[in-house]
């Protein structure tokens, strides 16, 4: 009840062709939910490198190499990274990163790493729309470096999927593609 069968089947054919996703929701609005469900549509035959922070997503292909972070130890010391797990992933060849979720820095690694050749990622970030999605991915990158990365935004996100909890469930209420994201589909 979350999405029509014609959403779905756009869904498929977004995932197939290989768009970058930016999955966007508030907190318990299924974003990760949605991106098991689109991750579940990748072929079989694809190197997928996955990387998170709590291990929690479910992908059964083949070929899947999953990294979690993990926090330094009581000395300060041996902490692994988002912005380390996805400097590293490029070396192991992925046809697809997935991001479980991005909330610092390395959402800018995330968004390099997609523009290298590593189409059909998929992401989940926190925003109260799609449009504060490509925001808060903006404030995330900020983080990182000093300048504003919208050009690397603009070419890295495909198409934007914001969830949100209504009464009874949760539904994707906008799905924003790149010309409606630059207001050229408007």
């Amino acid at each position: 009840g979350s999405i029509s069968q014609a959403i779905a089947d756009i869904l498929q054919v977004i995932v197939r062709i290989r768009l970058n996703v930016l999955i966007s929701g508030g907190t318990g609005s299924g974003k990760t939910t949605m991106l098991n469900a689109l991750s579940s549509m990748i072929d079989n035959n694809e190197r997928i490198v996955t990387i998170e922070d709590t291990a929690e997503l479910q992908l059964q292909q083949e070929h899947i190499g999953r990294r979690e972070t993990r926090p330094a130890n009581a000395e300060g010391v041996g902490e692994v990274s988002q912005r380390d797990l996805l400097k590293n992933s490029l070396r192991m060849r992925p046809d697809r990163i997935v991001v479980g979720e991005v909330r610092d820095g390395a959402a800018l690694e995330v968004l390099k790493a997609w523009n290298t050749g590593h189409p059909g990622g998929l992401l989940t970030v926190h925003a109260n729309s799609a449009a504060d999605a490509l925001i808060r991915l903006e404030d995330l990158c900020m983080e990182a470096r000093a300048s504003p990365p919208k050009r690397l935004i603009a070419s890295a996100i495909d198409m934007v999927v914001f969830i949100a909890r209504r009464e009874g469930g949760r539904v994707i209420t906008e799905i924003l593609d790149r010309d409606e994201m630059h207001g050229e589909g408007q």
